[in-house]
C-alpha cells in the first residue's frame, strides 16, 4: 500500500497524473482580459463586471463553508477602508450554492464591501477558483495581473506592499496615516 501511495505521489509530482488544481473550464489566465459577466448582488444590486473598469480591482472569491475564507474577511474589510484602497476597488464573490448561506456569512461578518454570488459557476470558472479563497488582482482595463490562492491578512504590511507593487500604487500607508471612516 505504501508503495502505491509513493508511486502516485511521484507520478503527480512528475505530471503524469492530472493535477487536482488544473485550470477550470473557461479560466482567464494571468495577462488575459476578463470577459463581460453579470454578477448577482448579495448586499447590493446586480452589476456587470465591466462597470468596475477604469480603476484597479481586487476580487476575493469565497464561500460560507470555507474557514480560511471567513477568517480573512475582516482583514479585507480593514483593507477596503484604508486610504490606500481609494485607488482601487475591493469586491467579493461567493461561490455558495445557497443564497441564504452566503447572506448569513455576510451578516455575521458585518460586511460593508460589495459582494456578489456566482450561482452558475460562471465567475468561479472564469477566475480559476479551483480552491478557495482566491483573490484576483485586475488592472483598470480588466486584465488579470495576479491570482493569489489561500487566506492572507490583507491589511498586513507585506500584503499591502504586494498590492501596491501589483497595482503600481503608492506604498503602504504609515501607521500614523488616517484611514477613511467606516460607514455608520
Amino acid at each position: 500500500m505504501r508503495r502505491c501511495v509513493l508511486l502516485m505521489l511521484l507520478l503527480c509530482a512528475g505530471g503524469a497524473v492530472p493535477s487536482a488544481f488544473a485550470a477550470t473550464p473557461g479560466e482567464v489566465q494571468v495577462g488575459e482580459t476578463l470577459p463581460e459577466a453579470t454578477m448577482q448582488g448579495l448586499n447590493g444590486p446586480p452589476r456587470k463586471l465591466s462597470e468596475f473598469r477604469g480603476k484597479p480591482l481586487l476580487i476575493n472569491v469565497w464561500a460560507s463553508w470555507c474557514g480560511p475564507c471567513r477568517s480573512e474577511m475582516a482583514s479585507l474589510e480593514r483593507l477596503a477602508w484604508m486610504d490606500m484602497a481609494a485607488s482601487f476597488t475591493v469586491i467579493g464573490i461567493s461561490t455558495d450554492d445557497y443564497l441564504h448561506k452566503a447572506k448569513g456569512a455576510l451578516k455575521a461578518s458585518n460586511a460593508t464591501i460589495t459582494h456578489f454570488i456566482d450561482s452558475n459557476l460562471e465567475l468561479e470558472n472564469m477566475l480559476g477558483a479551483s480552491r478557495l479563497p482566491l483573490t484576483v488582482l485586475v488592472d483598470p482595463e480588466g486584465r488579470v495581473l495576479k491570482k493569489i490562492y489561500g487566506a492572507r491578512a490583507w491589511d498586513a504590511p507585506q500584503t499591502l506592499q504586494l498590492i501596491a507593487d501589483t497595482f503600481g500604487t503608492d506604498a503602504q500607508p504609515s501607521n500614523d496615516e488616517p484611514t477613511r471612516s467606516a460607514p455608520p
